[in-house]
């Protein structure tokens, strides 16, 4: 059975008399235990992907799966993890109180709390930082508190959108360690990302979209074997289908 599964989605949107489309019969899956780059300049319509997979907004057609759980009637959120690409915090609250309440809201047991708590600001580089506010974080220390939410209740699915974004190299291998841990665990990983050098590390399988059409998904070893690097081979993709080669 596949992690998440997007089956033939359309989805437009309308700005005055115009509907534009945004994705065009989406087929993609990831299976599980697999870490995932979901790749496509800016516009490609992978944040919209994201929600959409979310159930943040619906599609015009088609289908997703998640753990073989239709979104659109069955409860799934519990299995995921989401790291949004700009948290919200209120910056008042400590990374504790943070925590605490994404884990209760999350449904963990109340006995496993504290300790799955102090678990997840050890793992993240939080734990001398636990007890300040957040307005006094770093955008680093923040993304980084935003991954720590989406591990709280221990998912079997991540879904993460730039989750390197911000990051300093300190904080992108810290996040790209967990990112390894996740998969040896087998978790399904499902990350957006611009930064390509770690994609090509980190991953299993990618996915390329661009003007809402899915260009390519498989290895990253299969596709790279034209190119010097998943960076040139990406340029020379999404090159060519603007040019018309890929039609």
């Amino acid at each position: 059975m596949a992690a998440i599964s997007f089956e033939n989605i359309t989805k437009s949107f309308r700005s005055g008399l115009k509907r534009s489309t945004v994705l065009r019969a989406l087929n993609l899956t990831v299976s599980q235990g697999e870490i995932f780059g979901f790749l496509g300049p800016n516009g490609a319509g992978k944040s919209t992907s994201i929600k959409l997979l979310l159930r943040f907004i619906r599609p015009d057609r088609g289908r997703i799966l998640v753990d073989g759980l239709d979104t659109a009637r069955d409860p799934f959120q519990r299995l995921i993890g989401y790291q949004p690409e700009s948290p919200f915090f209120y910056e008042n609250l400590t990374a504790l109180e943070t925590l605490r309440f994404a884990a209760k809201a999350s449904e963990v047991q109340r006995s496993s709390i504290r300790q799955r708590t102090l678990d997840v600001l050890e793992k993240m580089n939080l734990s001398d930082a636990a007890s300040r506010p957040i307005r006094t974080y770093s955008k680093g220390m923040k993304q980084r508190l935003a991954l720590a939410m989406a591990l709280i209740h221990d998912p079997k699915i991540y879904v993460l959108d730039e989750p390197m974004s911000g990051l300093d190299p300190l904080g992108r291998r810290l996040i790209s360690d967990a990112i390894r841990e996740l998969g040896r665990q087998g978790r399904t990983v499902f990350f957006s990302s611009h930064i390509l050098s770690d994609v090509e590390s980190l991953c299993d399988r990618i996915g390329i979209l661009h003007r809402g059409d899915l260009l390519y998904s498989g290895s990253v070893e299969d596709f790279a074997k034209e190119a010097s690097s998943l960076e040139d081979g990406f340029v020379h993709l999404i090159e060519s289908h603007d040019n018309g080669e890929g039609n």
